[in-house]
């Protein structure tokens, strides 16, 4: 009996050693996903776009109806102008105030020679100054006033300015281009649409360079280091196996629960470090497909 338990141990033991994993971790491929959002909201009248075509950065991907927008610009212009067209000519509207004090000052000095000469009354010489005196503050209230106006104007017209320039923009985002070169991964509004500052249109991803997050224990951390090669070895299914070349990007500054679907070397290591691992993708590799690392 004693005998029968003890190959029966051994057998187990054999048995648990001979499956050792030959993988160093385990991971599921991802790749940096771009949601394009709309920035204004208008119908969108175009998405000419769809699940797995590929989209070049700058490519329109849709176009949003701008004719409010436009109707609002043109509204701005006519109130700028109108604005602008309002503002006074100081140099026009102060023209016989300068005329007037121009001819008052040559009357004081002909009363000022003509008093040296006894010609003339102190009188007439101190009234001709006050009446110059009441010209210049005359003078010098209006250019105030329509500094004031001016600048009143001038402030209006650039605020007006600044509301038309920023429609110009809101027209220019009507028209949203992809941010780089990918493949739509999901579309989220169609044609005939109404779309609003946010509303997300649509996710791109560039699959050509994918990287497999894998998950390391803490046992493992002196094996590996930033822009260490590393071989991915991607499942398929079955015995379908293909190994590609991956650099290591990324390694987590903390450590985190083993997520349920990850396998590790160990087991029994409940707490794990994420590792980045930059793959190129040969057109076979799939988000969300179950990936090893070998050191």
């Amino acid at each position: 009996m004693n005998r029968t338990l003890y190959f029966a141990a051994m057998s187990l033991l054999l048995t648990a050693c001979g499956n050792t994993p030959d993988y160093d971790a385990t991971g599921i491929f991802e790749a940096t996903t771009v949601t394009v959002s709309a920035e204004t909201s208008g119908k969108i009248l175009s998405a000419d776009i769809a699940e797995g075509d590929t989209v070049m950065s700058g490519e329109t991907i849709a176009v949003i109806d701008t004719t409010i927008l436009v109707l609002q610009q043109k509204q701005l212009d006519s109130q700028r102008l109108s604005a602008e067209s309002s503002s006074p000519d100081i140099a026009a509207q102060a023209a016989s105030l300068r005329t007037q004090i121009a001819h008052q000052r040559s009357e004081c000095d002909r009363l000022n020679r003509l008093i040296a000469d006894g010609a003339t009354t102190r009188k007439q010489v101190d009234d001709a100054q006050a009446h110059l005196t009441m010209l210049e503050g005359q003078l010098s209230a209006l250019l105030s006033t329509l500094g004031k106006n001016r600048s009143s104007i001038s402030d209006n017209a650039a605020a007006i300015l600044y509301q038309a320039r920023q429609i110009e923009e809101q027209i220019a985002k009507s028209t949203v281009t992809s941010p780089l070169t990918g493949t739509v991964l999901t579309k989220y509004a169609e044609p005939g649409e109404f779309a609003t500052p946010g509303r997300p249109l649509c996710s791109i991803a560039d699959l050509g360079n994918i990287y497999l997050r894998a998950y390391f224990t803490a046992s493992q951390l002196a094996d590996i280091r930033l822009g260490q090669e590393v071989t991915v070895i991607a499942d398929f299914g079955g015995d379908e196996q293909y190994n590609y070349p991956g650099t290591i990007t990324w390694i987590a500054q903390e450590s985190e629960f083993t997520p349920k679907s990850i396998q590790t070397k160990d087991s029994r290591a409940n707490l794990v470090y994420a590792v980045k691992i930059a793959v190129k993708n040969d057109g076979r590799l799939k988000l969300g497909q179950y990936g090893e690392v070998r050191l």
